[in-house]
């Protein structure tokens, strides 16, 4: 196959005739275009250039032959007239010089000494696309803002006159010896907040020796993670105590679906954490009004949004541009569907985004061995109950669950304190994200470390001030929680309270 002229690919940058270039290699995607599931305008941007570099950000570029159809490939591009492609306006240009004297200084990373510090830092170096996509929330942002607010209204009830001279926080994953009760929830395309992505987040998390949870849309793929874990193991001689764990998106495709089990078992991780709250997208409302920027920069305007939104059936990875899409989670997945994955994966498995007790005693009814109470970051349905309130509720009407499955839950947590009245509450850690994401972007590695040794002394004093010097002390009567129950859900005598 001959070389394609650089100059031959600029040529083609309309919507009726779009190529672009990926790894040196040209491909024609104009009848991509209205199925990709992170919209047209993405690739319309790069149309006629080479877009590897932001396609990078997103994904491993192995996804190219999964999901274009094959005859896309049009051939290698001449490495000669490479400056002959179109040239677009990278966004990366976009960040803040730290040369520039108008622009916001990044503090040292000693200067955050709480997780918001983690966000401004971060949104002073992202580009405006990234913040986005890290900090946008459904609809109005109401179950954002009840995660937030929750952990504040609940309120502990300290004992004094205890010695405290030693705490320890160690808890255990699924056997797995952590040195504190909260692990790294997943997050996909990392590499839109940081060049290192996942690997460079797993490298902070295997120095501190906190778990992780690695997610399906990642942007490197998941062999590439798991050797970072392995290569960092053996810098530091094998002393941390990290497992990697897997949060499953399952894809349409069944065959897939088995595929991508396999998969993660041969590379290792520790267990598989479905997620459950996506059968489809929530309305991310910051998200859609940078779509629709970016529809209007391209010359879209006068397309149906829904359209070029809706995307394919059959895609279940974020597409270039770091969306979650439609059909990550097949709509028609039910609980029977958990049979046939029990039969392929025979370690630990656990529901990520149970909302209420029902769903949590099914789970517990179903074998599972976990859930993760979510409401997905509040990125998904408008006015969901937050972790805590689930919490409640299963304590209240289901309290054996917390007896027979591991409980976890995530959302809206920005102190160690948080983390202690979670596991008061019945918890078996807590998973903590945007801080984590936020930290990641600011400072790499160093500021994922930096944000577990945050979160470790606010849960250390925490604990002294509670009056308490293991996590196994933890009990329901050291935190106040009226507050909270009195917005509990209560079921109508007769109704629903039989099944639970």
């Amino acid at each position: 196959m001959s070389p394609i002229d650089g100059a031959e690919v600029a040529k083609h940058s309309s919507k009726n005739d779009c190529w672009i270039v990926l790894d040196s290699k040209a491909y024609d995607v104009t009848s991509f275009l209205s199925e990709h599931p992170g919209g047209a305008a993405i690739i319309l941007k790069n149309a006629g250039s080479d877009a590897t570099e932001e396609f990078k950000k997103y994904h491993p570029l192995s996804y190219v032959d999964d999901y274009l159809p094959k005859d896309a490939f049009l051939g290698p591009v001449d490495p000669n007239t490479f400056g002959q492609l179109r040239q677009t306006k990278d966004e990366t240009s976009q960040k803040p010089s730290h040369t520039d004297p108008n622009a916001k200084e990044l503090p040292h990373v000693s200067l955050c000494v709480s997780t918001p510090d983690f966000e401004a830092a971060a949104k002073a170096v992202l580009p405006h696309k990234s913040y986005i996509y890290a900090s946008c929330s459904a609809n109005t942002g109401a179950s954002l803002k009840r995660n937030l607010d929750d952990w504040s209204r609940v309120t502990f009830r300290p004992r004094v006159m205890r010695n405290v001279g030693q705490v320890d926080t160690r808890r255990r994953i699924f056997g797995h010896s952590s040195p504190y009760p909260f692990y790294i929830s997943p997050m996909g395309t990392m590499g839109a907040i940081h060049e290192g992505a996942e690997p460079e987040m797993v490298r902070g998390a295997v120095r501190k020796g906190i778990h992780s949870v690695m997610s399906t849309a990642s942007t490197k793929s998941s062999e590439q993670i798991m050797q970072t874990y392995h290569d960092e193991q053996k810098r530091l001689g094998g002393a941390s105590p990290t497992q990697l764990f897997y949060q499953y998106y399952m894809p349409v495709d069944h065959t897939k679906a088995v595929e991508l089990i396999r998969l993660v078992k041969r590379c290792g991780y520790k267990g598989l954490w479905i997620t459950v709250d996506t059968p489809v997208l929530g309305k991310r409302t910051a998200d859609r009004y940078l779509q629709a920027e970016e529809a209007l920069a391209v010359g879209l305007e006068e397309e149906s949004t829904a359209e070029w939104e809706a995307g394919g059936d059959n895609a279940f990875a974020p597409a270039m541009g770091g969306r979650p899409v439609q059909g990550q989670l097949s709509p028609h997945t039910t609980w029977q569907d958990l049979e046939w994955i029990r039969k392929e994966w025979d370690g630990p498995l656990v529901l990520k985004g149970v909302q209420c007790a029902e769903d949590a005693r099914l789970a517990m009814d179903y074998g599972c061995d976990g859930i993760l109470l979510s409401n997905h970051g509040g990125r998904q349905l408008h006015t969901a109950p937050s972790a805590l309130m689930t919490l409640l509720e299963i304590r209240t009407y289901c309290p054996d669950v917390l007896s027979k499955l591991e409980v976890f839950l995530d959302g809206g947590l920005l102190d160690g304190n948080d983390v202690l009245k979670a596991l008061c509450l019945g918890a078996t850690a807590v998973g903590v994200g945007r801080p984590f994401l936020y930290a990641l972007g600011a400072y790499g590695s160093k500021g994922v470390e930096r944000c577990v040794d945050v979160l470790a002394d606010e849960l250390q004093t925490g604990m002294s001030l509670l009056g308490i010097t293991s996590l196994d002390q933890c009990r329901p009567d050291m935190v106040n929680t009226r507050r909270l129950l009195n917005d509990m859900w209560r079921p109508e005598e007769g109704s629903v309270r039989s099944k639970l």
